[in-house]
């Protein structure tokens, strides 16, 4: 965007960061009489937490974006604490959409801890990826020995229903997943520049638009054996189990199937897993 006349790169720099969306959301949980309960609980900007009708012992949570999506060099963090025993499911009140950016990438920071015996669903909904959005993600995860984690990530590059791709771009995600204070699972994905390109060559994603990685702490070679043939997949899935955990990917070209068949994983790992949100 050209400045105006008498406005330096400075001021126009100043001006662009008071408008991005800033918010985060802190919050813990803690066993009471049998029954996982709220904690402290601390908002700020546009990010708001919302606790749904209580259930029989867990609790769901719902973060929610006022900002109503996500634009360049917006900056969210999300801080969640799993006390002791407790059992969290945390999703999204809907798909979270990245526009497109002129500036510099917007970022998301969620750090996510759970304590002895404590069970943790991280479940949003999909992130979706405008074209030429930019999008800097990095999750940290502080895993107790005995306790257990179901982590979803749906990411889709462009708006499959109105028939829009993500042609360019930019996308790094970093997820490091420590258990017992024992760093167990690293990775990094990076995406930039001709991002559609990169996601049409075969070592990549075979023109595939939606990916999703499942995460499942702990994850036995017998659970895996059992969800494999039990599962009719429909898009290109694969599973695989070591150190305890288990991890399973997802590639579609069809964002609708490849939701559907996560849906389908997790029901075949825990079948109360699926927050209420995911079914309407």
């Amino acid at each position: 965007m050209p400045l105006a006349s008498g406005q330096s790169a400075d001021t126009s720099s100043k001006v662009f960061a008071a408008n991005r969306a800033v918010g985060s959301v802190t919050f813990e949980t803690a066993l009471s009489g049998g029954v996982t309960r709220r904690g402290n609980v601390h908002e700020a900007g546009s990010l708001r937490v919302r606790f749904p009708s209580p259930e029989a012992a867990g609790l769901s949570a719902v973060l929610v974006n006022t900002a109503g999506g996500i634009a360049g060099g917006d900056r969210f963090g999300i801080n969640v604490d799993a006390g002791a025993g407790s059992a969290l499911t945390v999703t999204t009140a809907a798909a979270e959409k990245v526009y497109r950016s002129h500036g510099p990438a917007a970022t998301i920071e969620v750090a996510l801890r759970v304590a002895a015996g404590a069970h943790l669903g991280w479940l949003p909904q999909e992130t979706i990826l405008f074209d030429r959005a930019k999008l800097s993600r990095r999750i940290d995860i502080d895993l107790h020995e005995d306790a257990s984690l179901l982590l979803a990530e749906i990411v889709v590059f462009g708006r499959c229903a109105m028939d829009e791709t993500m042609a360019a771009g930019e996308f790094c995600d970093r997820w490091r997943l420590r258990r017992g204070g024992k760093l167990v699972f690293a990775e990094t994905l990076r995406l930039d520049g001709d991002v559609g390109a990169k996601l049409a060559q075969p070592a990549i994603a075979g023109a595939g638009t939606a990916i999703a990685t499942v995460l499942i702490v702990p994850g036995p070679q017998e659970m895996i054996e059992r969800i494999r043939a039990a599962s009719t997949f429909k898009t290109e899935v694969g599973i695989s189990s070591w150190n305890g955990f288990a991890l399973a990917r997802f590639c579609a070209k069809d964002a609708a199937a490849l939701r559907a068949d996560v849906m389908k994983l997790l029901a075949q790992v825990d079948a109360k897993a699926l927050p209420r949100l995911w079914l309407n």
